[in-house]
């Protein structure tokens, strides 16, 4: 028995899809944007339905569109037949895959579809089929074999397919503005929601933060650094806007017998670096790494007055990193 090279089959695997990748991009026409307008207008929900390893695909794309702006569910065919029809309204557009467009399983939505005019776009690799006929819209889907060397299991039809369900998704949030906190509203858990917090969500505030008139005498504002325990004391004018901060390696650098004379305007790093409450968490973390001082904390300013503080410590202790 030959010895079969896995490298070999792996890039010969991945050739197989590329190659149907670029047969689908130069395939794309003026179907993906009357799509596109179909799914921008929807009213309500998109649904994804599919059969096998393209109800797999379905239920990916059916979040991904959710994920991003666009309220979409999978239903299954199967299901749909006894009594799942109901979830589909006419305010609804639906989305029906199915590689060769003959998924028996697909046959009561498509009927129930178009009795009651709710918009269809078939995405199948036989524009002749049912499911390709049965479409008021086809995306067509390569048909260029797969890279499975039986010419059997689902394999460059499914990656197409995905990536053709991305491409509606990535076209529809920009078409819609989507951003990244209404990314983040979507996204609260694990690391990717962490990543996706704002500093108003972190920072201390109001009586949380150590704040001092500049005026105010060193022996207060080392009174008010050790209480806050933030490592820092922002200094306000009387207008009440932000225009210097001590810190501790401030404090190390002035030491001497007569510091406790002197006022917080006399020993503080004026204009100091500062972030809106509305940016990123990490962005605010990227500010602190990239000054190459050291800073471990940022003033969140509304207008030049301080709103909160953000330290170094509530980005990883969030996960924010």
């Amino acid at each position: 028995m030959t010895k079969i090279n896995d490298i070999e089959t792996a890039k010969r695997t991945i050739d197989k899809e590329i190659e149907a990748l670029r047969m689908m991009e130069n395939g794309l026409n003026g179907s993906l944007s009357e799509a596109l307008d179909v799914l921008e207008k929807v009213e309500d929900r998109v649904i994804v339905t599919g059969m096998g390893k393209s109800g797999h695909i379905a239920r990916k794309i059916a979040a991904t569109f959710a994920s991003t702006g666009t309220p979409a569910f999978f239903v299954h065919p199967g299901e749909a037949s006894h009594g799942d029809l109901g979830m589909i309204t006419e305010k609804d557009a639906v989305i029906a895959i199915s590689n060769g467009g003959e998924s028996k399983e697909l046959s009561d939505i498509l009927v129930y579809c178009k009795r009651y005019g709710i918009p269809l776009i078939s995405i199948t690799k036989n524009p002749n089929s049912s499911l390709g006929r049965a479409g008021d819209i086809l995306l067509s889907l390569p048909d260029d074999g797969e890279a499975c060397p039986l010419g059997l299991a689902p394999t460059s039809s499914t990656t197409a397919t995905l990536v053709l369900g991305d491409i509606l998704a990535v076209c529809l949030l920009e078409r819609k503005g989507f951003t990244k906190l209404d990314f983040n509203r979507r996204h609260p858990g694990g690391k990717l929601g962490a990543m996706l917090q704002k500093v108003s969500d972190l920072m201390h505030k109001g009586d949380e933060m150590p704040l001092v008139h500049e005026d105010t005498s060193m022996q207060e504002v080392l009174l008010v650094m050790s209480s806050k325990m933030l490592g820092c004391v922002g200094i306000i004018n009387a207008a009440g806007e932000l225009i210097g901060i001590i810190t501790d390696g401030d404090l190390r650098r002035w030491m001497s017998p007569n510091i406790m004379q002197q006022t917080a305007r006399e020993i503080m790093t004026q204009n100091p670096k500062s972030i809106s409450p509305d940016a990123l968490a990490s962005e605010a973390l990227g500010i602190m790494n990239s000054t190459g001082k050291g800073i471990t904390q940022l003033f969140a300013v509304v207008d030049k007055k301080p709103v909160g503080l953000i330290h170094i410590h509530d980005c990883l202790r969030t996960g924010v990193a």
